[in-house]
Formats: C-alpha cells, structure tokens, sequence
C-alpha cells in the first residue's frame, strides 16, 4: 500500500477504527455524554401570538432550532436567532395537521398535475343524431 496517499485509509482500517468507537461509546455512560457534548437548549422565548404545541411538537421544534444554531449558529445575529425560533414555532402547527392526515398505501395524489399553459385543443366533432322525420311513416 506504498502507492496510496497518506490522507486515505483502507477499508480494513477503517472497520477496526469504526468497531473501537462503537465499543468506546458503548462504554461511555449515556449522563455523561449528555451532559458534556450537547448544548444547553436556549430558552423560549413565547410571544404572546405563538401557537401553542404539544410537548412532543415542542420537542420537534427545539429539535429543528438547534440543528440550525449549530450548523450556522456562528453567523446569525440575535435578531436573526429570534426570527428562526419564531419561523419554526409558527410552522408546527400545519406540520402537525399534515401528519395527522390518514393515509393508506393504495391511495392516490390528492392533486394532479395540470399543465401551466393551455394549449389549443382540437374541436371534438360532434356525433351524428338521427333527425326524425318530418312526415309520419304510415301516411
């Protein structure tokens, strides 16, 4: 493996590095990691206008605010923090009435695609009617 850059690891190594952290983790009590790598959740600031959630929805909602603290935390001012916490509260709610919505596998799109420009269509011809006739058959 002389040929191989030094950045790129072979497979073998990167399995018996990948089991060692596992194991490592397992080891780890689960407090600990807690309490060490996650960070402390910002308190919420309600306004007097947000909707209100159940705790399972709130959840979601702290959720979805730290994934994106924690990946552009660092450029956001705190207005803009403040903007992001109100966005995602107050768009719990319709998740939550769309998920709530049954659905089975066998059901079809509630909308179809329907083209954006008309095109002209060719008139259709119209069928041929028997005409009745203007003087009696038995006459």
């Amino acid at each position: 493996m002389g040929n191989k850059s030094d950045s790129s690891i072979s497979r073998r190594e990167f399995a018996r590095r990948a089991a060692f952290a596992s194991a490592a983790a397992s080891l780890v009590p689960a407090e600990l990691l807690n309490s060490q790598t996650a960070p402390a959740p910002l308190p919420a600031q309600q306004h007097p206008n947000s909707p209100k959630l159940s705790p399972e929805s709130q959840a979601e909602v702290e959720s979805r605010i730290q994934a994106i603290f924690a990946q552009y935390g660092k450029r956001l001012s705190d207005a803009q923090k403040t903007d992001i916490r109100r966005l995602a509260t107050e768009a719990q709610p319709p998740l939550d009435r769309l998920r709530a919505f049954a659905t089975d596998n066998g059901d079809g799109p509630g909308l179809y695609l329907k083209p954006l420009i008309e095109r002209e269509r060719k008139p259709t011809p119209m069928p041929a009617t028997p005409r009745a006739a203007s003087t009696p058959k038995g006459s």
